[in-house]
């Protein structure tokens, strides 16, 4: 019997589409927990919903369906902004702490995962339990990127443009690194995965903070539906190629 890829191969799309979430994931994040007043601790209860729902669908169906997939990276996104805010500003454990503690989480998964199969490949992936390793390890991913993105701006003091220029040379490293060296190319996916993190929130924070703090002031909901609409015209893109691939 056949065995159907269940994730995204990643290819340049894949690196747009994850960059425009992980921008949505933030902004929509603080959407909740900022604009609707809710607080990071019941912030934390709605997207773990959302989250929860998407991932058991994703679970449940049998092949790639990129509307599921993505619907699933904005849930751990999301997630992952609030589990970042609610560490240091409720826990006050501060953003340095917080991700050192999603490092650990990250690298105990990852250790897991390789435990188990030998490899931390992310494509394709066909196993159930696999598939619940790579999850989570994205959503711890997108966790740390998120604490490291405000670590960047709240400790560093870099304004939120700079710190989405910081990343992005990073990640434009990274890359660089993929095609010009025989390092690693999973270590490099999952480094570039978390960079790409910051460089969303940064760049989320830069879309909604006030003028006076170097933002564009568009507010979160504003800036959440051009990111939604940015990522929607890709997924429909990506769909047409997963209908053209033969069978």
């Amino acid at each position: 019997m056949k065995t159907i890829n269940k994730v995204a191969s990643v290819t340049l799309l894949f690196w747009l589409m994850k960059i425009t979430a992980t921008t949505l994931g933030e902004t929509f994040g603080d959407f909740i927990s900022m604009t609707l007043n809710l607080g990071y601790t019941m912030g934390i209860l709605v997207t773990l919903c959302l989250f929860i729902i998407t991932i058991s669908i994703q679970l449940t169906v049998k092949q790639y369906i990129p509307i599921v997939y993505w619907l699933v990276i904005i849930g751990t996104t999301t997630l992952g902004t609030e589990i970042s805010d609610f560490i240091d500003r409720t826990l006050k454990a501060g953003y340095l702490a917080g991700s050192l503690i999603l490092v650990a989480g990250l690298l105990t998964t990852l250790f897991l995962w390789y435990r188990k199969y030998k490899n931390l490949e992310v494509y394709p992936v066909f196993e159930r339990s696999k598939e619940i390793y790579y999850w989570i390890s994205i959503l711890f991913s997108n966790s740390l990127g998120t604490a490291f993105g405000d670590f960047l701006s709240d400790n560093l003091g870099l304004s939120y443009l700079t710190g989405a220029w910081v990343t992005g040379i990073i990640i434009l490293v990274v890359v660089l690194l993929h095609y010009h060296t025989k390092i690693n190319h999973v270590l490099l996916f999952w480094i570039a995965f978390v960079f790409t993190r910051p460089f969303g929130a940064t760049f989320g924070d830069f879309l909604t903070k006030p003028l006076s703090k170097g933002g564009l002031d568009l507010g979160t909901l504003n800036a959440s539906l051009v990111s939604l609409g940015l990522l929607l015209f890709m997924i429909f893109i990506s769909h047409k190629k997963q209908e053209n691939k033969p069978l």
